[in-house]
Order: structure tokens, then sequence, then C-alpha cells
């Protein structure tokens, strides 16, 4: 079980075990790691020379989005993530928007695969899914239209 976790190009999901454990999923690697998830999101917004708040100001600045925040974790790679709930949730999974393939729903909530064809259920509704799917989208294309303005 490790530590610490660098959010990376690779990272596809982040899916707590419990209040102080959490499962990374990479493309090719899975790792336990000894935290909450949001708490994994809160060190890597600051290790990318942000913090959590920082970045759910800057998705508000750009989309207009008020809750349930996607964020950039790093700019230069597009590494966008999305939360299936509230951050105030334990159970808060987070999903990196650019490895989804697809996702659909099952009878116990939602299953993602992946583009490595990892599948991982979410206790989610379609709705719920479809509409952090949405926000994460929106934001990629604010994002990239800042990079496209600037050239």
């Amino acid at each position: 079980m490790l530590e610490d976790y660098e959010i990376n190009i690779d990272t596809i999901a982040i899916v707590p075990i419990d209040d102080t454990m959490s499962r990374v999923y990479e493309t090719e690697e899975e790792y336990v790691i000894s935290k909450s998830s949001n708490k994994i999101i809160e060190d890597n917004c600051k290790f990318y020379g942000s913090s959590y708040k920082g970045r759910c100001e800057g998705t508000r600045y750009l989309t207009g989005i008020k809750s349930k925040f996607p964020i950039i974790i790093e700019e230069s790679r597009n590494m966008i993530f999305f939360p299936t709930g509230s951050f105030r949730n334990c159970n808060n999974c987070w999903i990196a928007l650019n490895h989804i393939k697809k996702y659909s729903k099952t009878m116990f909530g939602c299953n993602i695969t992946f583009c490595n064809d990892k599948n991982i259920p979410l206790d989610i509704s379609l709705y719920s899914l479809d509409n952090q799917y949405y926000r994460a989208t929106m934001l990629k294309s604010k994002l990239n239209d800042k990079k496209n303005f600037k050239n």
C-alpha cells in the first residue's frame, strides 16, 4: 500500500475503498493508496501548483458550473477529472475524462469502459453520469478554446 500518489496521464480513475483508502486505476496498473479519493485530488492540485478550491474557482469562471466541479489537474496535458458526487461525500470517485471509451446503465448504477477496456462499475445514475461527463467535456472545450486563442 502506498501513502502518496501522483496523478499522471495514465491515471484513469480514483475509487474509494473506505474513508481512508482508495484504489487508483491506471492504464496498466492498480494501486491501493492510504488516502481518501478526495485527499488524493487535493494533494495533486497542490502538487501541480494550485489548490482544490482554486481549481474549482477556475472551473466556475470558465464554465459557470456551481457544484460537483470537474477540475483541471494539469492544464498542458488536459488532465481533467470529474467527480461522481459531492466533494463532501467520502464515497466520491474521480474519473479521468480523456480515458473514457463508453459508459452504460446497469441494474445497480452505471458501468464505465475505459480506453484500455477496463470496466469499472459505479453506484451512480445514468443521468448523473451523463451530467458530470457533459460538464467535464464543457470544461475541456473551454480550456482548448483558451489555448487556441493564445496561439
